[in-house]
């Protein structure tokens, strides 16, 4: 589910020994120490480093992907290094997510839902982090009804992978593992942005290729990380 393209791949496995690796810093003004010292944003922990967390243990066992430690204790992205170091999500170590695939029809009549992301303004699948107390089935209808309203807490999913996103705030000390589920309907209902969405729409989803032929066509661009994720729904389809 995830691809790491910034570091040579000879270098990668933490255990080939690299002396002059250097990993830049991507922690935002938000989340340095002396800001944490200050006032700790609402969706992070306020530990300043991974020396500052205390459960690393339970936080191996629960998750998604294994993951260890290095000598003084740090997490070590479990795919190797990314060239990247420092924090920026809300937790050090994997940050679960949950992400739903609302797909509708059949054939030439398949749709596919995704939201217009307000951050970065790329189109991807309604999903997010899993919040705290919260399991990955919650966290798939609690985003999906937040950002289209469409509320399918009585349909079952097909659980179509967990594994490492390719999410372009990940570094070697924090990382997104998310749960992909894919959803069946046998139409597109209405759907509405909301939350983190700019919009929220149905595309035709024949194919992954399609998917992005279309969105090309109407001057939108599939947010990377999700196409991977999109890929293992086509792959389900087509069986």
């Amino acid at each position: 589910m995830s691809k790491i393209e910034t570091v040579p791949a000879v270098f990668r496995a933490w255990s080939v020994s690299w002396p002059e690796y250097k990993p830049v810093d991507v922690t935002p003004p938000e989340l340095l120490p002396e800001a944490l010292a200050r006032q700790v944003p609402g969706w992070a922990e306020a530990a300043a480093t991974p020396a500052h967390v205390l459960d690393w243990e339970q936080r191996q066992t629960a998750a998604l992907v294994p993951f260890q430690l290095d000598a003084q204790g740090w997490p070590l992205h479990p795919q190797g290094r990314t060239g990247r170091t420092g924090r920026n999500l809300g937790k050090w170590g994997e940050n679960a997510a949950a992400d739903p695939i609302v797909v509708a029809g059949t054939g030439q009549d398949r749709r596919l839902l995704l939201i217009t992301r307000d951050d970065i303004l790329e189109e991807a699948i309604p999903g997010g982090m899993v919040d705290p107390g919260e399991t990955a089935p919650q966290t798939l209808v609690r985003e999906l009804r937040e950002e289209t309203g469409v509320d399918l807490a009585d349909h079952r999913p097909v659980i179509l992978g967990k594994g490492i996103v390719d999410d372009w705030r990940n570094t070697d000390r924090a990382w997104v593992a998310s749960t992909a589920a894919l959803y069946l309907l046998p139409c597109p209902v209405a759907a509405v942005a909301g939350d983190d969405a700019a919009d929220a729409n149905w595309w035709p989803f024949g194919s992954l290729s399609q998917l992005e032929t279309v969105l090309a066509t109407a001057g939108r661009t599939l947010y990377a990380a999700h196409q991977p994720l999109l890929q293992l729904a086509a792959d389900h389809l087509a069986k």
